[in-house]
């Protein structure tokens, strides 16, 4: 029973049509899945991954309009990673972000891996890492048509960090509960703190590792758009879902049990510092509903979903998205 890396992590967004633009027209991801929010079905949940929607490269968002302003601070995934090739490919997007106006920082090491932070429209904290070659969890496949060079092609998710006052409860649930083990530590490059430590599962690498940022200066954090929701790590298969179910309460951790997405098996629980973790079977997939060719360019809704269909449409609000 080992987790596999990252699954996906789950963002709020107050437009959905800017954060469409800004996820396929500039960072060149494809759009797998157009749905609802299943418990807020008049809310949209848009899924961008690589060109087949392989689980480990899925950023997702909940569209909520009127939504405020995220706050930074503790109990808080802080930052999201995306994998590309090469350091040549953080060149690219340096130019590529320069042009089109993109807040970024400059090239720096973190955690001995050449990385680009960025923000999108609405402040979310992303940070390109590139693989230069690393052994670990495989990258996705790169989206063609996306207009992006393939060899610069955002390819899965990297590290997402998170940033607690005290870290020794989230260690402790990573660690004696989901089986990460310590990897090493590297500075921080927000000032005089504590080094970030680096917690990794299964094959390692970019893919499967979560970072631990100390700092007890900041308040609690206040998610609202831009804010990451929660983080998803991989199960492989039904059967360690079900051994993951028994586990979490085995070892008498509150969690949502086991709920059914229809494209993924889910558990939900919050670590002790409150961040949101979920458990998500890397089956059946997004092309169970759609052929991979047209995957998100239609409201998909899960079979228990369907037969309310007319009520959900004429519940949402009309989106365009092209």
């Amino acid at each position: 029973m080992q987790l596999l890396g990252l699954h996906h992590v789950s963002i709020l967004t107050g437009k959905a049509e800017k954060n469409f633009e800004f996820y396929t027209k500039i960072l060149g991801m494809r759009l797998v899945k157009k749905t609802v929010n299943q418990d807020n079905t008049e809310s949209y949940h848009l899924f961008y991954a690589d060109a087949e929607g392989t689980p480990g490269t899925e950023v997702t968002f909940f569209d909520m309009p009127g939504l405020g302003h995220s706050y930074r601070g503790t109990s808080d995934i802080s930052t999201v990673s995306l994998r590309v090739k090469t350091t040549d490919s953080l060149l690219f997007w340096e130019e590529r972000f320069k042009q089109l106006g993109i807040e970024h920082d400059s090239i720096q090491k973190r955690a001995g891996r050449d990385t680009l932070a960025f923000r999108d429209y609405e402040g979310t904290r992303l940070i390109l890492v590139a693989d230069n070659g690393e052994i670990g969890v495989r990258p996705g496949v790169p989206w063609e048509r996306s207009g992006i060079p393939v060899e610069h092609a955002i390819i899965g998710l990297g590290p997402v960090t998170l940033t607690v006052s005290i870290a020794e409860p989230t260690i402790g649930i990573l660690t004696e509960i989901m089986g990460f083990r310590y990897v090493g530590s590297y500075p921080s490059l927000e000032g005089d703190f504590p080094e970030i430590m680096i917690y990794a599962t299964g094959e390692g690498g970019a893919g499967a590792e979560v970072h631990i940022e100390r700092r007890p200066d900041l308040p609690r954090a206040r998610i609202g758009r831009g804010g990451v929701h929660h983080v998803a790590f991989r199960v492989p298969n039904e059967e360690e879902y079900n051994q993951w179910a028994q586990r979490l309460k085995d070892n008498r951790i509150a969690s949502s049990g086991k709920v059914e997405r229809y494209y993924f098996k889910a558990l939900y629980f919050r670590e002790p510092n409150g961040i949101l973790f979920e458990l998500s079977t890397d089956t059946p997939g997004f092309a169970t509903d759609e052929p991979m060719e047209t995957m998100g360019q239609t409201l998909a809704l899960p079979p228990f979903l369907e037969p309310r269909r007319a009520e959900i449409e004429s519940s949402l609000r009309p989106l365009e998205l092209d």
